[in-house]
């Protein structure tokens, strides 16, 4: 593995999690109708710190083998997808429209998880705790627009 590739990887990771400082859950979050089953808020950032250590990991693994083209397109597919997710959530208040943006995610790892394991036994078992992470996230994002259907999203303009 590459420390370089594996660097660069890690800023990306650490670039779409800085979405999280930007745009903190904040006061309207903690108001609102959770499912018993939410994660304890200290769980996110430890969470989200080993996922973006496993992802940088895989992508190191396998951004030099060859034919790793899809694996690589899933990557910035899911970092892209990633990024996006809390601004849209937080940020803008979307509950719903949050959820186009995690089911594109979901796929997103699940076609990383799929195509790195396909490249590389490691980098693809890697990949298996975010797919778990992203499939609890959706069914909460989902759980969340059911239990506060009255959320009214901010106006672009008044960000």
């Amino acid at each position: 593995m590459d420390i370089w590739l594996f660097l660069m990887f890690l800023a990306a990771c650490f670039g779409a999690g800085a979405t999280g400082a930007m745009f903190p859950p904040g006061e309207w979050y903690e108001k609102l109708n959770k499912p018993s089953w939410v994660p304890p808020n200290w769980l996110f950032p430890v969470a989200w710190t080993t996922i973006y250590l496993l992802m940088s990991f895989a992508g190191a693994r396998v951004a030099g083998l060859d034919g790793s083209a899809y694996a690589m397109a899933f990557w910035a597919m899911q970092i892209a997808f990633n990024t996006l997710w809390t601004p849209v959530f937080f940020g803008l208040r979307r509950l719903k429209g949050a959820l186009p943006v995690m089911a594109a995610l979901w796929v997103a790892v699940l076609g990383c998880t799929v195509t790195h394991w396909q490249l590389d036994f490691w980098a693809g078992l890697a990949f298996v705790p975010y797919l778990a992470w992203v499939t609890v996230a959706g069914a909460l994002n989902l759980a969340m627009v059911r239990l506060n259907p009255n959320v009214e999203p901010l106006e672009v303009g008044k960000v």
